[in-house]
């Protein structure tokens, strides 16, 4: 069996900052080439975004197929200096390994190679499917990692029955918390335009920053929804608000503003593109407005994916874990398009923060919980 520990760190020395592969997916590709996957290098572009290298595995022809999604890219480490080691050699101490992506997410992908390699060493000859998809451009602006590969997946008949995404989803333990849905999230910049004039003549000219504050006031009166049973209420938050002014006694020509809408599944993607709209048509007067969806709110709904997790943490680790929606978006967004799916993997409390380390005795029983679930869905 590959020893996840070790693999970690066979990954951690490749530093893959988004979109960079610098060797992590050709340490994957020999792993997973050496238990008999056959493996697909996807590389794809776009005018305007970085070039990305994926990967494509697959271990068998025959259903049922369960693939395994990832990514190997990682996060920019921030200031060098407050590490207190180096990020990307992989230096264990004390039984924790540090390193930049050790929780997000090398070494949940290192527990799950080693989960497979246990299992076909003791199933070789099962019948069904096991894969691998494992993109570089997650961290990034995720357009030429999975979606375009999934896009792939479907042309070359490749779409699995089933999908666990391994993003660090534990807040305390392996075994707290596994993710059936993500809320939606939507970005909009609203530009408000006026006239530029002198403070002391307002009627000579048309400050936009009144109208724009009112554009807010007139969202904050609107609540949005309560949640449900699986999601926390709708919020609208602004993240920015600029308006170019560096003078005291000038009214300026426009004012812009910048708000992020993570939102759950009662609302819509149309839905709320119109109330942005129709608020802004109404109350900002000459604006541009720009929307960005960067994904929609999706619920797995209960059943042989989420017992399969249930049943193989429960046996495993003696655990009941939480089934969620919390947090931010992940591929899996993408991924719920085309099969049901879900999200497990290692604690998330120190991913993108400085000395990001994973315990390797959770890289173990992660494998553990991997493995149960590859024998629970494969063997009858």
């Amino acid at each position: 069996m590959i020893d996840p520990a070790q693999f970690t760190k066979d990954l951690i020395r490749c530093p893959s900052v988004t979109p960079k592969d610098a060797g992590a997916l050709g340490v994957l590709e020999k792993a997973l080439g050496d238990l008999g996957f056959n493996c697909t290098r996807l590389p794809f572009s776009a005018e305007g975004t970085p070039d990305v290298d994926n990967l494509y595995a697959r271990l068998g022809t025959e259903p049922p197929h369960f693939c395994y999604a990832g990514h190997t890219d990682v996060v920019p480490v921030g200031v060098l200096e407050d590490w207190d080691f180096d990020p990307f050699l992989g230096e264990e101490k004390d039984g924790i390994i540090y390193g930049r992506g050790t929780s997000d997410m090398k070494g949940g992908i290192a527990s799950f190679v080693s989960a497979v390699s246990g299992f076909v060493d003791q199933n070789s000859e099962f019948t069904g499917s096991i894969s691998f998809l494992i993109t570089g451009d997650e961290e990034g602006p995720a357009i030429n990692g999975t979606v375009k590969m999934l896009d792939w997946l479907r042309d070359n008949n490749e779409i699995p029955d089933i999908c666990l995404v391994g993003e660090p989803t534990n807040l305390d333990i392996i075994g707290d918390m596994a993710k059936i849905g993500r809320r939606g999230s939507i970005n909009t910049t609203l530009t408000v335009n006026g006239a530029q004039g002198h403070v002391a003549y307002p009627h000579l000219a048309d400050n936009p920053i009144p109208r724009l504050i009112d554009i807010f006031q007139q969202f904050a009166k609107k609540e949005l929804d309560n949640g449900n049973e699986f999601f926390q209420p709708s919020n609208l938050e602004i993240v920015n608000i600029e308006v170019g002014n560096e003078a005291s006694n000038v009214i300026p020509m426009s004012a812009s503003a910048s708000f992020n809408i993570r939102f759950n599944n009662e609302q819509s993607i149309d839905g709320l593109k119109k109330w942005i709209t129709d608020t802004c048509n109404q109350f900002a007067g000459d604006h541009l407005l720009d929307i960005n969806v960067s994904g929609d709110a999706f619920l797995t709904p209960e059943g042989e994916l989420s017992d399969l997790i249930k049943n193989s943490i429960a046996q495993v680790t003696g655990q009941q874990v939480d089934l969620s929606t919390s947090g931010g978006t992940s591929d899996a967004r993408f991924i719920k398009n085309f099969c049901p799916v879900a999200e497990f993997g290692l604690i998330n409390k120190t991913i993108h923060k400085v000395n990001e380390c994973v315990r390797v005795d959770d890289l173990n029983i992660l494998r553990d919980v991997y493995m149960r679930m590859l024998i629970n869905y494969f063997v009858k």
